[in-house]
């Protein structure tokens, strides 16, 4: 034996005291003992009941006030003044927009003038028909002529009332369009104004399903982005579906108080047809991995099924494949559950 092969030799034997002294200065890991396979474990059981309980069909909606207009201008002027801003709020009668129309109030003025003129010529000839002065028609066609001027007056007020765009409801202005300098015409939008104190619901019902709502229905209406669920009631209907997409316009009104805003995302739960569905309760589904699992207990012995689940409601899972109606399954300590393994029915 060469010299050199010394080292290789002696390196167990000096690395191996090493690794005991290491050993005994690590913490041993403590594990809980496995049940004795003889020891039943006591686990509390519900058997699967068969329901009638109708499918749901969600469908998208988008919130909206109850109340809306767009205000816009009913004569031509150049805006002077916007009171308000995006997001204000205003009460019914205050004032938005201010328009400047000279020639509305030079009108104005001309009729003023011609109904003080007529009524002074029908002053006029009253006092001489009551000196028989003047004839029954010429005062009567005066008081023809002072009837026009009336109006006349009456219809230059009311233009130059137009100048002043108030607020037709109390509100908050969702949208603004206009500012002071820019030259305002009649049907042009200036603002939009929403009363956010009642929100609905406006969604689209498929034909298949127009039949089973009826106004004043209670439908659950979820928005995910404010964290909101509540019941909303069928408000309208509408009585014509749209030729291309097969559905009917619904509104719902959404309970006073409500937390949210026009234009968030809505999803409206519908019931569709009823069907038979298998239910456990919740605490029976052992999730493992992307599978479902569900202990059978057959006398006293826990038997493992994989199962498929579907909707959840109230407690419940339903249950689309896996289990038969009837059957008794493990509802509390089935994590403790293996196949096979003996239990207690606890009473």
């Amino acid at each position: 034996m060469t010299p050199a092969a010394h080292p290789v030799r002696l390196l167990p034997a000096l690395l191996l005291p090493a690794l005991l002294t290491l050993r005994l200065l690590l913490p041993v890991p403590v594990t809980a003992a496995p049940a004795p396979a003889g020891a039943p474990v006591v686990v509390p059981v519900a058997r699967v009941e068969a329901r009638e309980i109708p499918s749901l069909v969600e469908l998208t909606g988008t919130v909206q006030a109850a109340e809306r207009a767009a205000i816009s201008a009913k004569v031509s002027g150049v805006v002077s003044r916007v009171d308000v801003t995006l997001g204000s709020t205003v009460a019914a009668g205050e004032v938005l927009v201010t328009l400047e129309a000279g020639e509305i109030t030079a009108r104005l003025r001309q009729a003023e003038a011609q109904l003080a003129q007529a009524k002074r010529h029908l002053e006029r000839d009253r006092g001489l028909l009551a000196r028989n002065a003047a004839t029954p028609d010429a005062v009567r066609t005066m008081a023809d002529q002072f009837a026009i001027a009336q109006a006349a007056h009456q219809e230059a007020r009311s233009m130059l009332a137009y100048t002043t765009i108030t607020a037709p409801f109390a509100g908050v202005i969702t949208a603004k369009r206009v500012n002071a300098g820019a030259l305002a015409t009649p049907g042009t939008v200036l603002l939009e104004l929403e009363d956010n104190r009642r929100l609905q619901v406006r969604t689209a019902l498929p034909e298949s399903l127009i039949a089973r709502v009826r106004i004043g229905d209670q439908l659950t209406v979820h928005v995910p982005a404010a964290g909101f669920e509540a019941a909303a009631t069928v408000a309208e209907i509408g009585p014509a579906s749209d030729p291309g997409a097969r559905t009917a316009a619904v509104t719902l009104d959404l309970p006073a108080g409500a937390d949210l805003r026009s234009g968030q995302f809505a999803r409206v739960r519908v019931p569709g047809t009823s069907a038979i569905a298998l239910l456990v309760p919740a605490s029976a589904v052992v999730p493992a991995g992307q599978m479902d699992r569900v202990f059978v207990i057959e006398g006293d012995t826990a038997r493992l099924r994989l199962v498929r689940t579907g909707q959840r409601r109230d407690g419940l899972i339903e249950i689309l494949a896996g289990l038969d109606p009837g059957e008794l399954v493990a509802t509390g300590n089935n994590r403790l559950l293996e196949n096979g393994r003996r239990v207690q029915v606890q009473p």
